[in-house]
């Protein structure tokens, strides 16, 4: 794993933290385990630093998985970052990307007893913004956000 320096404000609080993981299931922990220390440092609520864990979780597993497809070749970048409206948490795979619009709602009906789709539900309900984009150089970024 290769961590980015942090920079630092006035009160040595970070602002910013990137990873660049490898794309293995053990990556999710280690980017949660980044995340609850960035929120704490922040000051954050349990219940925020609770839904910034599931999310960032969720959105790994998702590029290691489905973008990535375990290649290990390609990374999973994280940045954590604070901003003026809250904790943002972008996640960019590498793989070929989606369209979010394609994945079919969980809460139909005829979709309830199927698997996946679930992920995006998840981060939307616990994060306040979550949006995709197709960056430049290919894969898919998740940008999150929970306000403080």
């Amino acid at each position: 794993m290769y961590i980015l320096p942090l920079t630092y404000n006035a009160d040595t609080v970070p602002e910013t933290k990137e990873l660049k993981l490898p794309s293995r299931i053990e990556s999710v922990d280690e980017a949660a385990a980044n995340a609850e220390a960035f929120a704490r440092s922040l000051g954050l609520t349990e219940d925020a630093i609770y839904a910034i864990d599931l999310a960032v979780r969720e959105s790994v597993a998702n590029a290691v998985k489905h973008g990535n497809k375990f290649d290990e070749t390609k990374r999973v970048e994280v940045k954590l970052a604070e901003t003026g409206s809250g904790f943002e948490i972008c996640v960019r795979d590498f793989g070929s990307g989606f369209s979010v619009d394609d994945i079919p709602d969980p809460t139909d009906r005829e979709n309830l007893l199927k698997a996946n789709g679930r992920g995006i539900l998840f981060m939307r309900s616990f994060m306040d913004e979550v949006d995709w984009a197709h960056p430049e150089g290919g894969g898919l970024l998740v940008k999150m956000l929970k306000r403080r």
